[in-house]
């Protein structure tokens, strides 16, 4: 696996915990944004697959996950969130100068890296959306008429269709395995609608990835947020029978390759 090392900062409402794997005279940069209840070490190999690539990668612990500060999963305001992956945008351009940036947000992550595309979209070489909790989820207005919200985890069998995803991610202290927080939830539809509202992300190369058998984030109802926002240039792969973490599932390799890719279809040619 590629190496990486662990930066600081201090985000929006607290400290964050920022991974970089680095790459000398990267073709492109990759900004890694993770879901709900996880931590970016769970990136790893897709880093790896990104540095043979071509890229220095950079993902940050979200405000309340992994080993960055705040109450376990508790977000109250996504736009802030956006606003902690933007200062990791910042600091990959720091280290790089004038080179092209590729977001890649999965699941929350997904909801994060839209509506980072509606507010700095201009800067983004492309997008790559995978799982994104844009659209409709059911799962919100349920668990929101519920007082209290139940004690019920995410399954992990909802994952993969690989069993040793699901065990590691149960087995996994740095992941969150309890019940959801009413604020987040109220968060998340604040900003599912603040996507809705805030327009198609433009000219910047977007590629859409979901399973088709996702029973966390079902593929209909992410369906109707991409017809909202999506742009002219946009790509879409559903994989058969693949659960929600695509870049989890028995055919990653396959999801890594198309990833890798649309990237290189994305990026400006190289001058002659």
């Amino acid at each position: 696996m590629a190496e990486s090392r662990e930066h600081r900062f201090a985000g929006t409402r607290g400290e964050i915990v920022l991974r970089e794997w680095p790459r000398e005279r990267p073709r492109y940069v990759a900004v890694l944004v993770h879901g709900y209840g996880e931590h970016i070490g769970r990136y790893e190999h897709v880093a790896d697959a990104l540095v043979r690539h071509g890229a220095a990668v950079y993902g940050p612990d979200h405000r309340g996950h992994g080993r960055s500060q705040g109450e376990r999963v508790l977000i109250d305001d996504f736009e802030d969130v956006v606003t902690d992956v933007h200062t990791v945008d910042e600091r990959a351009r720091a280290d790089h100068p004038g080179v092209p940036v590729v977001l890649i947000g999965h699941s929350m992550g997904g909801l994060i890296a839209a509506r980072y595309a509606q507010r700095y979209g201009d800067s983004l070489a492309a997008l790559v959306l995978s799982g994104p909790v844009i659209g409709s989820w059911e799962v919100i207005p349920h668990l929101l008429a519920l007082d209290p919200i139940p004690e019920v985890p995410i399954d992990p069998a909802t994952l993969s269709r690989d069993p040793a995803v699901g065990a590691a991610y149960a087995e996994d202290p740095l992941v969150w395995h309890g019940a959801f927080k009413r604020p987040t939830l109220e968060a998340l539809a604040t900003a599912i609608e603040a996507i809705a509202k805030g327009g198609a992300f433009g000219p910047v190369p977007t590629l859409w990835i979901h399973g088709s058998d996702d029973r966390l984030v079902p593929l209909s109802g992410t369906r109707s947020g991409i017809e909202a926002v999506k742009g002219p240039d946009f790509t879409e792969i559903i994989y058969p029978e693949a659960r929600h973490e695509v870049f989890n599932e028995t055919n990653k390799g396959e999801v890594l390759a198309d990833v890798t890719a649309f990237v290189d279809r994305a990026l400006p040619s190289p001058p002659a």
